[in-house]
Protein backbone atom coordinates (compact mmCIF):
# COMPACT_ATOMS: atom_id res chain seq x y z
CA UNK A 1 0.00 0.00 0.00
CA UNK A 2 1.03 3.60 -0.92
CA UNK A 3 -0.59 6.68 0.35
CA UNK A 4 -3.67 4.63 1.20
CA UNK A 5 -3.67 2.66 -2.30
CA UNK A 6 -3.87 -1.02 -2.24
CA UNK A 7 -0.55 -2.53 -4.56
CA UNK A 8 -0.81 -5.50 -6.86
CA UNK A 9 2.45 -6.32 -8.41
CA UNK A 10 1.64 -8.07 -11.32
CA UNK A 11 5.64 -8.95 -12.66
CA UNK A 12 7.46 -10.62 -10.17
CA UNK A 13 10.55 -13.59 -10.31
CA UNK A 14 11.00 -16.07 -7.54
CA UNK A 15 14.66 -16.33 -6.51
CA UNK A 16 15.00 -19.79 -6.95
CA UNK A 17 18.32 -21.37 -6.57
CA UNK A 18 19.41 -22.91 -9.64
CA UNK A 19 17.68 -22.74 -12.64
CA UNK A 20 14.57 -20.33 -12.57
CA UNK A 21 13.51 -20.41 -15.90
CA UNK A 22 13.72 -24.01 -17.13
CA UNK A 23 13.59 -24.56 -20.71
CA UNK A 24 15.61 -21.37 -22.14
CA UNK A 25 18.97 -21.62 -22.85
CA UNK A 26 20.13 -18.17 -20.90
CA UNK A 27 24.10 -20.32 -19.96
CA UNK A 28 25.45 -18.55 -23.08
CA UNK A 29 26.62 -21.64 -24.72
CA UNK A 30 24.47 -20.75 -27.69
CA UNK A 31 26.83 -17.59 -28.25
CA UNK A 32 23.47 -15.34 -27.61
CA UNK A 33 23.05 -15.06 -23.93
CA UNK A 34 26.23 -14.42 -22.01
CA UNK A 35 24.76 -12.80 -18.65
CA UNK A 36 25.96 -9.14 -17.51
CA UNK A 37 28.19 -6.78 -17.98
CA UNK A 38 29.24 -6.18 -14.29
CA UNK A 39 30.28 -2.25 -14.64
CA UNK A 40 26.86 -1.48 -15.50
CA UNK A 41 24.93 -3.51 -13.00
CA UNK A 42 27.29 -2.25 -10.90
CA UNK A 43 26.10 1.02 -11.54
CA UNK A 44 22.64 0.42 -11.39
CA UNK A 45 22.52 -1.29 -8.08
CA UNK A 46 24.45 2.03 -6.40
CA UNK A 47 22.20 4.26 -8.56
CA UNK A 48 18.89 2.57 -7.01
CA UNK A 49 20.77 2.09 -3.65
CA UNK A 50 19.72 -1.44 -3.38
CA UNK A 51 21.34 -3.84 -0.92
CA UNK A 52 23.85 -6.08 -1.43
CA UNK A 53 25.88 -8.44 -2.29
CA UNK A 54 22.83 -10.70 -3.94
CA UNK A 55 22.45 -14.34 -1.92
CA UNK A 56 20.96 -17.24 -2.62
CA UNK A 57 18.35 -19.45 -0.28
CA UNK A 58 18.55 -23.38 -0.36
CA UNK A 59 15.64 -23.93 0.97
CA UNK A 60 12.76 -22.92 -0.99
CA UNK A 61 9.86 -22.70 2.06
CA UNK A 62 12.14 -20.44 3.73
CA UNK A 63 12.92 -18.46 0.70
CA UNK A 64 8.84 -18.07 -0.08
CA UNK A 65 8.26 -17.23 3.91
CA UNK A 66 10.92 -14.42 3.65
CA UNK A 67 9.45 -13.17 0.77
CA UNK A 68 6.24 -13.02 2.25
CA UNK A 69 7.39 -11.37 5.22
CA UNK A 70 8.93 -8.66 2.94
CA UNK A 71 5.80 -7.42 1.35
CA UNK A 72 3.67 -7.93 4.60
CA UNK A 73 6.35 -4.94 6.17
CA UNK A 74 5.80 -3.30 2.92
CA UNK A 75 2.05 -3.53 2.67
CA UNK A 76 1.92 -4.82 -0.81
CA UNK A 77 -1.47 -6.46 -1.36
CA UNK A 78 -0.49 -9.26 -3.66
CA UNK A 79 2.73 -10.31 -5.76
CA UNK A 80 2.41 -12.25 -9.02
CA UNK A 81 5.59 -14.47 -9.36
CA UNK A 82 6.00 -14.99 -13.38
CA UNK A 83 8.71 -17.75 -13.31
CA UNK A 84 10.32 -19.58 -10.26
CA UNK A 85 12.17 -22.84 -11.39
CA UNK A 86 9.47 -24.75 -12.96
CA UNK A 87 5.87 -24.87 -13.04
CA UNK A 88 5.36 -27.59 -10.24
CA UNK A 89 8.60 -26.10 -8.09
CA UNK A 90 6.45 -22.49 -8.33
CA UNK A 91 3.33 -23.79 -7.57
CA UNK A 92 4.63 -25.00 -4.42
CA UNK A 93 6.38 -21.67 -3.59
CA UNK A 94 3.28 -20.12 -4.29
CA UNK A 95 0.99 -22.57 -2.48
CA UNK A 96 3.10 -21.11 0.71
CA UNK A 97 1.03 -18.24 0.89
CA UNK A 98 -1.82 -18.07 -1.69
CA UNK A 99 -3.26 -14.91 0.15
CA UNK A 100 -0.21 -12.80 -1.36
CA UNK A 101 1.45 -14.81 -3.95
CA UNK A 102 0.06 -16.00 -7.60
CA UNK A 103 2.19 -18.01 -9.85
CA UNK A 104 2.41 -18.27 -14.10
CA UNK A 105 3.22 -21.04 -15.94
CA UNK A 106 6.62 -20.23 -17.46
CA UNK A 107 7.57 -23.62 -19.72
CA UNK A 108 8.82 -22.42 -22.88
CA UNK A 109 6.23 -22.68 -25.68
CA UNK A 110 7.90 -25.01 -27.93
CA UNK A 111 8.68 -27.13 -25.13
CA UNK A 112 7.24 -30.73 -25.67
CA UNK A 113 3.80 -31.38 -24.87
CA UNK A 114 3.30 -27.16 -24.33
CA UNK A 115 -0.34 -27.21 -24.42
CA UNK A 116 -0.93 -30.11 -22.51
CA UNK A 117 1.29 -28.56 -19.78
CA UNK A 118 -0.49 -24.82 -19.88
CA UNK A 119 -3.65 -26.81 -20.07
CA UNK A 120 -2.54 -28.66 -16.49
CA UNK A 121 -1.17 -26.01 -14.96
CA UNK A 122 -4.19 -23.56 -15.05
CA UNK A 123 -6.76 -26.46 -13.74
CA UNK A 124 -4.34 -28.54 -11.86
CA UNK A 125 -1.71 -25.89 -10.15
CA UNK A 126 -4.07 -22.77 -10.37
CA UNK A 127 -1.58 -20.62 -12.59
CA UNK A 128 -3.90 -18.06 -13.65
CA UNK A 129 -1.06 -16.47 -16.30
CA UNK A 130 1.73 -17.45 -18.97
CA UNK A 131 4.61 -15.44 -19.10
CA UNK A 132 6.90 -15.90 -22.30
CA UNK A 133 11.14 -14.89 -22.79
CA UNK A 134 9.85 -13.62 -26.98
CA UNK A 135 13.55 -13.47 -27.91
CA UNK A 136 14.81 -16.54 -26.44
CA UNK A 137 11.86 -18.39 -28.45
CA UNK A 138 13.43 -19.04 -32.29
CA UNK A 139 9.88 -19.03 -33.99
CA UNK A 140 7.80 -16.16 -34.74
CA UNK A 141 5.03 -15.70 -32.10
CA UNK A 142 2.08 -15.33 -34.28
CA UNK A 143 3.47 -18.37 -35.91
CA UNK A 144 0.01 -20.50 -36.00
CA UNK A 145 1.86 -23.39 -34.42
CA UNK A 146 1.39 -21.61 -31.54
CA UNK A 147 -2.00 -21.01 -32.06
CA UNK A 148 -3.08 -23.98 -29.68
CA UNK A 149 -1.37 -22.29 -26.58
CA UNK A 150 -3.35 -18.96 -27.37
CA UNK A 151 -6.63 -21.14 -27.61
CA UNK A 152 -6.03 -22.45 -24.00
CA UNK A 153 -5.76 -18.93 -22.78
CA UNK A 154 -8.83 -18.18 -24.30
CA UNK A 155 -10.57 -21.05 -23.16
CA UNK A 156 -9.32 -20.17 -19.49
CA UNK A 157 -9.55 -16.46 -20.15
CA UNK A 158 -5.89 -16.13 -18.65
CA UNK A 159 -3.22 -13.18 -19.53
CA UNK A 160 0.12 -13.88 -21.64
CA UNK A 161 2.99 -12.07 -20.57
CA UNK A 162 5.43 -11.73 -23.22
CA UNK A 163 8.99 -9.89 -22.85
CA UNK A 164 10.01 -8.17 -26.01
CA UNK A 165 12.79 -5.92 -26.35
CA UNK A 166 16.76 -5.94 -24.53
CA UNK A 167 16.78 -9.34 -22.32
CA UNK A 168 19.03 -8.86 -19.10
CA UNK A 169 20.65 -6.96 -17.78
CA UNK A 170 23.64 -5.08 -19.40
CA UNK A 171 25.31 -7.27 -21.73
CA UNK A 172 22.38 -9.35 -22.50
CA UNK A 173 20.54 -10.02 -25.75
CA UNK A 174 19.81 -7.04 -28.06
CA UNK A 175 18.73 -9.11 -31.01
CA UNK A 176 16.14 -12.10 -31.82
CA UNK A 177 13.30 -12.87 -34.19
CA UNK A 178 11.01 -11.99 -31.50
CA UNK A 179 12.76 -8.55 -30.30
CA UNK A 180 9.70 -6.23 -30.97
CA UNK A 181 6.49 -6.40 -29.67
CA UNK A 182 5.18 -6.24 -33.35
CA UNK A 183 6.38 -9.67 -33.86
CA UNK A 184 2.86 -10.43 -31.67
CA UNK A 185 1.05 -8.38 -33.80
CA UNK A 186 -0.77 -11.18 -36.06
CA UNK A 187 -1.86 -13.28 -33.20
CA UNK A 188 -2.95 -10.75 -31.05
CA UNK A 189 -5.19 -9.60 -34.00
CA UNK A 190 -6.47 -13.37 -34.36
CA UNK A 191 -7.45 -13.69 -30.77
CA UNK A 192 -8.87 -10.50 -29.91
CA UNK A 193 -10.19 -11.79 -26.86
CA UNK A 194 -6.92 -12.95 -25.75
CA UNK A 195 -5.19 -10.60 -23.44
CA UNK A 196 -1.71 -10.31 -23.90
CA UNK A 197 0.71 -8.15 -21.49
CA UNK A 198 3.96 -6.64 -22.65
CA UNK A 199 6.36 -5.35 -20.16
CA UNK A 200 8.73 -3.03 -19.39
CA UNK A 201 6.93 -0.49 -21.65
CA UNK A 202 8.74 -2.31 -24.65
CA UNK A 203 12.29 -2.46 -22.89
CA UNK A 204 13.78 -0.15 -26.39
CA UNK A 205 10.60 -0.31 -28.61
CA UNK A 206 8.36 1.78 -27.51
CA UNK A 207 7.22 2.88 -30.74
CA UNK A 208 6.63 -0.38 -31.92
CA UNK A 209 4.92 -0.79 -28.97
CA UNK A 210 2.66 2.16 -29.02
CA UNK A 211 1.50 1.22 -32.78
CA UNK A 212 0.80 -2.25 -31.40
CA UNK A 213 -1.47 -1.08 -28.47
CA UNK A 214 -3.05 1.26 -30.77
CA UNK A 215 -4.01 -1.59 -33.16
CA UNK A 216 -5.06 -4.11 -30.57
CA UNK A 217 -7.30 -3.38 -27.58
CA UNK A 218 -6.38 -6.52 -25.85
CA UNK A 219 -2.73 -5.44 -25.49
CA UNK A 220 -1.84 -4.21 -22.15
CA UNK A 221 1.74 -2.60 -20.90
CA UNK A 222 3.67 -3.57 -17.54
CA UNK A 223 5.56 -0.64 -15.97
CA UNK A 224 8.23 -3.33 -14.10
CA UNK A 225 11.74 -2.48 -13.77
CA UNK A 226 14.17 0.20 -13.50
CA UNK A 227 13.19 0.66 -17.31
CA UNK A 228 17.13 2.04 -17.30
CA UNK A 229 16.75 1.65 -21.12
CA UNK A 230 15.64 4.57 -21.79
CA UNK A 231 18.93 5.74 -21.42
CA UNK A 232 20.61 4.40 -24.42
CA UNK A 233 17.74 5.91 -26.56
CA UNK A 234 18.76 7.52 -29.48
CA UNK A 235 16.57 10.35 -28.81
CA UNK A 236 15.87 11.85 -25.12
CA UNK A 237 13.43 9.26 -22.39
CA UNK A 238 12.53 9.75 -19.55
CA UNK A 239 10.19 7.15 -17.51
CA UNK A 240 8.10 10.35 -16.89
CA UNK A 241 7.61 10.25 -20.95
CA UNK A 242 6.74 6.75 -21.11
CA UNK A 243 4.02 7.04 -18.72
CA UNK A 244 2.54 10.03 -20.38
CA UNK A 245 2.47 8.80 -23.99
CA UNK A 246 0.98 5.35 -23.09
CA UNK A 247 -1.56 6.95 -20.72
CA UNK A 248 -2.33 9.21 -23.98
CA UNK A 249 -2.57 6.11 -26.19
CA UNK A 250 -4.30 3.52 -24.21
CA UNK A 251 -5.96 5.37 -20.93
CA UNK A 252 -5.57 4.62 -17.42
CA UNK A 253 -7.24 0.95 -17.86
CA UNK A 254 -4.53 -1.16 -19.49
CA UNK A 255 -1.42 0.54 -18.21
CA UNK A 256 -0.03 -2.27 -15.05
CA UNK A 257 1.98 -1.65 -12.27
CA UNK A 258 4.84 -4.08 -12.12
CA UNK A 259 8.79 -4.19 -10.39
CA UNK A 260 9.90 -7.36 -11.74
CA UNK A 261 11.40 -7.53 -8.00
CA UNK A 262 13.25 -10.95 -7.57
CA UNK A 263 16.59 -11.59 -5.41
CA UNK A 264 17.50 -11.34 -2.31
CA UNK A 265 18.14 -9.48 0.04
CA UNK A 266 16.39 -6.47 -1.87
CA UNK A 267 13.04 -8.50 -2.84
CA UNK A 268 10.34 -6.19 -3.74
CA UNK A 269 12.07 -2.91 -4.68
CA UNK A 270 9.77 -0.50 -2.93
CA UNK A 271 11.66 2.20 -4.70
CA UNK A 272 10.49 1.46 -8.43
CA UNK A 273 6.48 2.23 -6.76
CA UNK A 274 7.83 5.32 -5.22
CA UNK A 275 9.07 6.47 -8.32
CA UNK A 276 6.35 5.59 -10.29
CA UNK A 277 3.72 6.59 -7.88
CA UNK A 278 5.90 10.17 -7.96
CA UNK A 279 5.52 10.31 -11.49
CA UNK A 280 2.07 9.35 -11.72
CA UNK A 281 1.11 12.52 -9.66
CA UNK A 282 3.21 14.89 -11.25
CA UNK A 283 1.42 14.18 -14.39
CA UNK A 284 -1.87 14.53 -12.43
CA UNK A 285 -3.18 11.18 -12.60
CA UNK A 286 -6.71 11.04 -10.93
CA UNK A 287 -6.93 9.07 -8.06
CA UNK A 288 -8.93 6.65 -9.38
CA UNK A 289 -6.06 5.97 -12.27
CA UNK A 290 -3.31 5.49 -10.03
CA UNK A 291 -5.77 3.04 -8.15
CA UNK A 292 -6.81 0.96 -11.53
CA UNK A 293 -2.83 1.02 -12.37
CA UNK A 294 -1.30 0.10 -8.82
CA UNK A 295 -3.88 -2.62 -8.42
CA UNK A 296 -7.58 -2.76 -10.23
CA UNK A 297 -6.14 -3.60 -13.38
CA UNK A 298 -3.83 -7.03 -12.25
CA UNK A 299 -6.70 -7.68 -9.78
CA UNK A 300 -9.26 -7.50 -13.15
CA UNK A 301 -7.22 -9.62 -15.58
CA UNK A 302 -6.33 -12.17 -12.95
CA UNK A 303 -10.13 -12.52 -11.73
CA UNK A 304 -9.59 -11.19 -8.11
CA UNK A 305 -12.43 -9.22 -8.07
CA UNK A 306 -14.33 -12.52 -8.64
CA UNK A 307 -12.22 -14.91 -6.33
CA UNK A 308 -10.12 -13.57 -3.16
CA UNK A 309 -7.99 -17.08 -2.72
CA UNK A 310 -6.19 -18.50 -5.55
CA UNK A 311 -6.16 -22.50 -5.69
CA UNK A 312 -3.10 -23.90 -5.27
CA UNK A 313 -1.75 -27.56 -5.27
CA UNK A 314 1.10 -28.05 -2.65
CA UNK A 315 1.15 -31.29 -2.61
CA UNK A 316 3.64 -32.21 -4.87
Amino acid sequence: MIQGIKVFDFHCHFPVKGDFFPGYDMSGSSNRYRGENREQSEIWSKAWNFPGPKEEVEDDREASDRWYQNVVEKEIEKVAFVTGGGNDRLARIVGYHPDRFVGFAHHHPMSENAEEELERSVTELGFRGYKILGPMVERPLSDKSFYGLWEICRKHDIPVLIHFGVLGAAGGLATAVNMSPLAIHDAAKEFADVNFVIPHFGAGYPTELLHLCWTCPNVYVDSSGSNQWVRWMAYDLTLQDLFRKFYETIGPERLIFSTDSSWFPRTFAYSYLEEQQRIMRFLRFSEQDIEKILYGNAAKLLKFEEDQTPSMDVRR
